[in-house]
């Protein structure tokens, strides 16, 4: 069993002094520490060696809200792109798991790709981000991801290279900070989750790479967007949300076309 060493480190995301928050079991047998900023409250792991197993599965047996948060998701994000967003652009779901959400997007007229380096495509298959293909997307979703970064600052850098917008979702951690099993979302058992952020520290990783946060209803912006909180706020409210999605209905699904397109590359790889 791998033994580590407590040592203090500076915040990954303001560079500020840490403490000790606490250490605790992962994966119910590694020793972690996780040490906690003085000035943003970023909480992260030390030292997550265990990540590699962690990932074994890359979604965790325990996620049974996996459907209901990606229709929860796709109606969200309707409404924000129909707003703030060019409808006629690109968008792309990075991390995007099994690729349902990326499927649902384009079932509602939406022109989504997905990316995951941990997760096989099964629901949007075709419709993958070519790494050799330069691509700039209108917006870049990334629900239940930060969580999951052991360096916020050079990941998030990663993601904008795809595009100036990211929107994304990850619970923030409550006041006063939660002992380890005072919280559902700390999900030692499964060592996948090893950041949480504060609404401070999420601002101070917008501001590292000049760019603008907001958070509102639990959806988080980083981007080069100046958005109205407020307006947010009215338009992801629940009759906005339900009116807009029943609206996207009348717009044409990717679906039927994406089964054509799908079936001539079929043909074309078969040489029929």
């Amino acid at each position: 069993m791998q033994k580590i060493i407590f040592l203090i480190m500076n915040c990954k995301i303001c560079n500020s002094k840490t403490e000790l928050a606490f250490n605790v079991k992962v994966l119910d047998k590694y020793d972690a520490f996780y040490l906690r900023c003085t000035n943003c409250g970023f909480l992260f792991a030390q030292n997550p060696f265990w990540l590699d197993e962690a990932y074994s599965s890359a979604i965790t047996l325990s996620d049974t809200g996996i459907v209901q948060r990606n229709l929860q998701f796709s109606k969200v994000l309707t409404t924000v792109i129909s707003f703030c967003f060019d409808t006629q652009n690109k968008f792309l779901d990075f991390a995007g798991g099994y690729g349902l959400f990326t499927r649902m997007m384009r079932d509602l007229g939406f022109d989504f790709y997905w990316t995951d380096k941990y997760c096989e495509n099964l629901f949007a298959k075709g419709f993958e981000h070519l790494e050799n293909k330069y691509e700039k997307y209108e917006i870049i979703t990334a629900f239940e991801v930060l969580e999951h970064l052991a360096d916020p600052v050079n990941e998030i850098k990663n993601i904008l290279s795809f595009g100036g917008n990211i929107i994304f979702s990850t619970q923030l951690l409550p006041s006063p900070l939660p002992k380890p099993d005072e919280w559902w979302y700390y999900y030692f058992e499964y060592g996948q989750h090893i950041s949480f952020y504060t609404h401070k520290s999420l601002e101070l990783l917008a501001k590292r790479h000049n760019l603008n946060f907001y958070s509102v209803k639990g959806l988080h912006f980083i981007t080069q967007k100046k958005l109205n909180g407020f307006f947010l706020k009215i338009i992801l409210s629940k009759p906005v949300k339900s009116f807009i999605s029943a609206y996207r209905l009348k717009f044409k699904s990717k679906s039927s076309e994406d089964s054509m397109l799908l079936s001539q590359k079929d043909h074309k790889l078969k040489g029929i």
